[in-house]
Protein backbone atom coordinates (compact mmCIF):
# COMPACT_ATOMS: atom_id res chain seq x y z
CA UNK A 1 0.00 0.00 0.00
CA UNK A 2 0.92 3.40 -0.49
CA UNK A 3 0.15 7.02 0.96
CA UNK A 4 0.76 10.37 0.10
CA UNK A 5 0.42 13.01 2.89
CA UNK A 6 0.44 17.10 1.90
CA UNK A 7 3.86 18.64 3.70
CA UNK A 8 5.01 21.13 4.97
CA UNK A 9 9.05 21.66 5.11
CA UNK A 10 8.93 20.46 8.46
CA UNK A 11 7.61 17.65 7.62
CA UNK A 12 4.13 18.38 9.16
CA UNK A 13 0.95 17.80 7.67
CA UNK A 14 0.33 21.25 5.25
CA UNK A 15 -3.42 22.12 6.32
CA UNK A 16 -3.91 23.49 2.67
CA UNK A 17 -3.53 20.16 0.23
CA UNK A 18 -3.68 22.34 -3.26
CA UNK A 19 -0.96 24.42 -1.65
CA UNK A 20 1.92 22.48 -0.31
CA UNK A 21 5.11 22.65 -1.30
CA UNK A 22 5.47 18.42 -1.67
CA UNK A 23 3.99 14.91 -0.79
CA UNK A 24 5.97 12.34 1.42
CA UNK A 25 4.57 8.78 -0.32
CA UNK A 26 5.02 6.57 2.08
CA UNK A 27 5.16 2.44 1.02
CA UNK A 28 3.52 0.16 3.49
CA UNK A 29 4.79 -3.40 3.73
CA UNK A 30 2.21 -6.70 4.23
CA UNK A 31 3.57 -6.47 7.79
CA UNK A 32 1.90 -2.98 8.25
CA UNK A 33 5.70 -1.37 8.20
CA UNK A 34 6.64 2.13 6.89
CA UNK A 35 9.91 0.52 4.31
CA UNK A 36 10.04 3.51 1.87
CA UNK A 37 9.44 7.20 1.74
CA UNK A 38 9.74 9.22 -1.21
CA UNK A 39 9.32 12.58 -1.64
CA UNK A 40 7.33 14.23 -4.52
CA UNK A 41 7.17 17.71 -5.48
CA UNK A 42 3.99 19.46 -6.00
CA UNK A 43 3.04 20.62 -9.06
CA UNK A 44 2.58 24.92 -9.72
CA UNK A 45 -1.35 26.07 -9.00
CA UNK A 46 -4.04 24.65 -7.25
CA UNK A 47 -4.12 20.74 -6.61
CA UNK A 48 -7.28 19.93 -8.06
CA UNK A 49 -6.26 21.49 -11.48
CA UNK A 50 -2.75 19.84 -11.38
CA UNK A 51 -2.01 16.54 -12.76
CA UNK A 52 -1.18 15.26 -8.69
CA UNK A 53 -3.69 12.99 -8.43
CA UNK A 54 -2.56 10.70 -11.73
CA UNK A 55 1.22 11.69 -10.90
CA UNK A 56 0.41 9.98 -7.15
CA UNK A 57 -1.97 7.42 -8.79
CA UNK A 58 0.82 6.49 -11.42
CA UNK A 59 3.16 5.68 -8.26
CA UNK A 60 0.72 3.34 -6.75
CA UNK A 61 -0.77 5.92 -4.68
CA UNK A 62 -4.07 4.65 -2.81
CA UNK A 63 -4.76 6.82 -0.09
CA UNK A 64 -4.15 10.25 0.60
CA UNK A 65 -3.75 11.27 4.41
CA UNK A 66 -4.97 15.39 4.32
CA UNK A 67 -5.77 18.12 6.42
CA UNK A 68 -7.75 21.18 4.56
CA UNK A 69 -9.16 19.95 1.29
CA UNK A 70 -11.88 20.89 -0.66
CA UNK A 71 -14.50 18.81 -3.09
CA UNK A 72 -12.78 19.75 -5.94
CA UNK A 73 -9.70 18.20 -5.04
CA UNK A 74 -11.15 15.11 -3.03
CA UNK A 75 -13.51 14.45 -6.46
CA UNK A 76 -9.64 14.68 -8.50
CA UNK A 77 -8.30 12.34 -6.14
CA UNK A 78 -11.44 9.95 -5.64
CA UNK A 79 -11.36 9.26 -9.79
CA UNK A 80 -7.74 8.83 -9.87
CA UNK A 81 -8.82 5.39 -7.12
CA UNK A 82 -7.05 7.51 -3.90
CA UNK A 83 -9.29 7.63 -1.18
CA UNK A 84 -8.97 11.03 1.07
CA UNK A 85 -8.76 10.95 4.75
CA UNK A 86 -9.70 14.66 5.83
CA UNK A 87 -8.61 16.57 8.64
CA UNK A 88 -5.19 14.97 9.65
CA UNK A 89 -2.78 17.56 11.19
CA UNK A 90 0.74 16.84 12.83
CA UNK A 91 3.76 15.15 11.94
CA UNK A 92 3.30 13.02 8.72
CA UNK A 93 5.21 10.28 9.70
CA UNK A 94 3.18 9.48 13.02
CA UNK A 95 -0.27 9.87 11.06
CA UNK A 96 0.46 7.60 8.69
CA UNK A 97 1.59 5.11 11.33
CA UNK A 98 -1.41 5.57 13.50
CA UNK A 99 -3.40 5.14 10.26
CA UNK A 100 -1.87 2.12 9.57
CA UNK A 101 -2.84 0.65 12.99
CA UNK A 102 -6.13 1.67 12.16
CA UNK A 103 -6.80 4.52 15.02
CA UNK A 104 -7.29 7.42 12.39
CA UNK A 105 -10.55 7.95 10.64
CA UNK A 106 -11.79 10.74 8.32
CA UNK A 107 -12.76 14.15 10.04
CA UNK A 108 -15.68 14.46 7.82
CA UNK A 109 -15.38 18.06 7.01
CA UNK A 110 -14.28 18.88 3.79
CA UNK A 111 -12.35 22.26 3.42
CA UNK A 112 -14.77 25.33 2.26
CA UNK A 113 -12.11 27.60 2.24
CA UNK A 114 -8.42 27.55 2.26
CA UNK A 115 -7.73 28.98 5.47
CA UNK A 116 -9.97 26.25 7.73
CA UNK A 117 -8.22 23.95 10.04
CA UNK A 118 -9.13 20.65 11.29
CA UNK A 119 -7.71 17.77 13.53
CA UNK A 120 -7.80 14.28 12.40
CA UNK A 121 -9.84 12.12 14.71
CA UNK A 122 -7.92 9.35 16.30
Amino acid sequence: MKIAVPIQANKQIDNHFGHCASYNVYTVSEANEIVEVQNVKSAEGCGCKSDIAQVLASQGVTVMLAGGIGNGAINVLNNAGINVIRGCSGDAGEIVKQYIAGSVVDGGVSCPQHDSEHICSH
